[in-house]
This record gives structure tokens, sequence and C-alpha cells, in this order.
């Protein structure tokens, strides 16, 4: 499998991952192509830390570049 084309992940399933994972929330992807192989995403959970993540817990997004800009602030407000 290759590695998502959109920037964000949203989760739709936080099964086995309740404190890391919320669903509805839409999480940044940092590259990992090696990951993806695997199908795994890479992903700064609510730890504030990468972690790798199986794709079936994420539907893949992107947004129009204001939207993006906006979303990346907040990440990095926290």
């Amino acid at each position: 499998m290759k590695a998502p084309t959109k920037p964000f992940a949203l989760c739709v399933d936080n099964t086995d991952y309740h404190a890391s994972l919320i669903p509805g929330k839409v999480y940044r992807i940092l590259p990992d192509p090696r990951a993806a192989k695997d199908d795994l995403v890479r992903i700064v959970d609510e730890s504030g830390e990468d972690y790798l993540y199986h794709r079936s817990h994420f539907v893949f997004v992107d947004f129009p570049r204001a939207v993006k800009k906006r979303i990346l602030a907040l990440q990095s407000a926290t």
C-alpha cells in the first residue's frame, strides 16, 4: 500500500487507543513511506508525540489552503 496522499487524517475508530485518538478529530500525517508499506500512518496523537497507527483508524482528507493553515496553527499552539 502506498502512503496517503492527503495531509490530514480524520479519526473514525479509536479501538484500543482511547487515550491516544479522539474520533472525529483531524490529525496531521507525518510522511513515513516505510510505514505506509505496512498500511501504517505516522500521526501526532493526543500525547503530543508521533506514533504509528493502522490506516483503518482514519479517513484521509484535505482542506483548502486557509483551513490547512488554521489547523496547523492550532496544532502548533498546543
